[in-house]
């Protein structure tokens, strides 16, 4: 099973983007999506996710201008970005917990995408 994160670039401060996290591979159903970010310098934090039912959360710094979400017939989740700030500037990770079948049975897997670099400019 692979991810293909995708939809990154530069913006001027206050425009939008769109990520793509498309999920490929073997018979899998998705539990859950997360999308996480890492500034230069900082530690990688959680950004958003949406679980299998739909439920979402965000970070704070994020609310009321990112919006998480999932086409499970495409298998591709997204995180719809708004108003940016250049603090918003990082390379973006989508990851993935998965139910992954084998046979007559599933197993758990947790994916992860290369990064998709966003730059939000002043």
């Amino acid at each position: 099973v692979q991810l293909q994160a995708s939809g990154g670039g530069l913006v001027q401060a206050g425009g939008s983007l769109r990520l793509s996290c498309a999920i490929s591979g073997s018979t899998f159903i998705i539990a859950a999506i997360y999308w996480h970010r890492q500034a230069p310098g900082n530690q990688r934090e959680l950004v958003a996710s949406i679980s299998s039912g739909d439920s979402t959360n965000y970070a704070d710094s994020v609310k009321g201008r990112f919006t998480i979400s999932k086409d499970d017939a495409k298998s591709t989740g997204y995180l719809q970005m708004d108003n940016l700030k250049p603090e918003d500037t990082a390379v973006y990770y989508c990851n993935a917990d998965l139910s992954v079948a084998a046979g007559s049975t599933w197993y758990p897997k947790d994916v992860w995408g290369q990064g998709t670099q966003v730059t939000v400019s002043s």
